[in-house]
């Protein structure tokens, strides 16, 4: 019963972000936003969820929230950030890694280059950022970024085209979070497909450091993607 109070509590914040983030993005973004929350688009690798979409003439932007308060550690290349809330010390997974596997399967999804697609973490909780993080990782100001895109990259055409296209996914999918969840452990189960970025995964030799000599699996796509996982 613990576990499964602490999965319903995880649950709880998660869902909670979201519709913090819905209504920020409500009260502040005005109609040249097409807004789609909680979406599951299927791709050639599984499954990706994404927390919220916005397509504009302005492009089309991808938001990950993550609902953590205290301090929070990171870098770019990480594959865990550390979030240290009183005195105590929580490791996630780094939620840029998260987008960037997202904003390749929209791209597929959409059939649109990943050039036009904004990417953003947005932390909805009391957080405060401890070490420096890219500018596309927030706490707050979050309508103020998304406008600070003021080039138009995308047609009026383009926009409704891609919206009705959402529109008409949303209806008729029958995805559930539940397939997402089963779709995840697949991909991280493959040993010959990268979860990241669905590129073939290849035997590497590590060549220096304390596993020097031992093979590995990496992704292919390497140094773009830079997955690895035991042999």
């Amino acid at each position: 019963m613990g576990i499964l109070k602490r999965v319903l509590k995880r649950m709880f914040k998660g869902w909670y972000g979201e519709q913090k983030t819905a209504f920020n993005m409500w009260a502040f973004l005005d109609e040249k936003y097409n807004r789609f929350h909680d979406v599951i688009l299927p791709s050639d690798n599984g499954t990706a969820q994404i927390d919220h979409v916005l397509i504009s003439i302005f492009g089309i932007f991808i938001i990950e929230t993550k609902n953590k308060s205290g301090w929070i550690f990171g870098s770019r290349d990480q594959d865990k950030w550390t979030q240290v809330l009183f005195n105590e010390k929580y490791q996630f997974q780094n939620p840029l890694k998260q987008v960037y596997r997202q904003k390749k399967v929209l791209s597929q999804f959409a059939e649109v280059d990943e050039s036009l697609i904004h990417t953003i973490v947005y932390f909805v909780g009391d957080s405060n950022f401890k070490t420096p993080l890219p500018e596309n990782v927030l706490n707050s100001g979050l309508s103020s970024y998304i406008t600070s895109f003021r080039d138009h990259i995308l047609s009026e055409d383009q926009v409704l085209s891609l919206t009705n296209k959402f529109k008409a996914h949303l209806m008729s999918s029958d995805l559930t979070i539940t397939d997402h969840l089963i779709s995840l452990k697949k991909r991280h189960d493959s040993n010959t497909v990268c979860p990241k970025c669905g590129v073939d995964l290849v035997e590497k030799m590590a060549s220096k450091g304390p596993n020097q000599g031992t093979y590995f699996l990496g992704c292919k796509n390497y140094p773009n993607c830079k997955f690895t996982k035991n042999a």
